[in-house]
């Protein structure tokens, strides 16, 4: 073999092996840098929710017992948050039952969030609620602390069974809906005789928990 030859041979071999070289290193330089950006991605559990669910139809337990229907839209959950909650950015149907599993109330709302450590739901917009007996309350935003069993608001509120009606400001109940009180009457109508729920209910000071917007 011819003395050029073999210089040509080993200037080809150089330059491969430099090119092998070269492509090796952008191969790593670019996995690092995937690697680096995927590190820098950060969680923030106040506003990421850990699960998502669309049209949800689901039954909700409460030490053992069923006690709750839920129907929504859509369900998002952020319980990595400081304090967890549940969000119903869609609107929210929800049936609570007794022990008997009889439906005690039905409750709707156009957006909703419960407080799951806290116990605290928070209704807003178009809350429509209807007791056992068939009453029905209407409010802008109604807070429900299943700890304390009372259903509340400091929002304008009608309330309607059969012919009569009662509106005011500022509200606070049982949970079942069944004794309860408006705080400042503003106007309605009662065909009959007072409400003796109302006359032997105790007022109470209302106070507002605080809640996500």
């Amino acid at each position: 073999m011819k003395k050029e030859q073999i210089t040509y041979i080993k200037e080809r071999r150089h330059i491969t092996i430099a090119i092998m070289v070269i492509v090796m290193l952008l191969f790593w330089t670019s996995c690092n840098k995937k690697e680096g950006d995927f590190v820098d991605i950060k969680f923030d559990p106040e506003i990421t929710p850990t699960m998502s669910t669309e049209s949800v139809v689901t039954f909700i337990s409460d030490s053992g017992i069923t006690r709750y229907k839920l129907i929504a839209q859509k369900w998002l959950v952020f319980d990595k948050a400081k304090d967890p909650y549940w969000y119903f950015p869609e609107g929210l149907y929800l049936e609570r039952f007794d022990p008997s599993f009889n439906i005690e109330a039905t409750i709707i709302a156009d957006t909703a969030w419960n407080y799951t450590a806290k116990r605290l739901w928070r209704l807003k917009g178009n809350v429509h609620v209807r007791n056992m007996q068939g009453e029905e309350f209407r409010s802008d935003e109604l807070f429900w602390d299943e700890k304390q069993e009372k259903v509340y608001s400091d929002k304008y509120i009608e309330i309607k069974r059969g012919n009569s009606e009662l509106k005011g400001y500022g509200f606070e109940s049982n949970q079942e809906m069944n004794e309860y009180r408006i705080f400042r009457p503003h106007e309605g109508k009662i065909p009959f005789k007072d409400n003796p729920q109302l006359n032997d209910s105790v007022p109470r000071p209302l106070t507002s928990n605080p809640a996500k917007p």
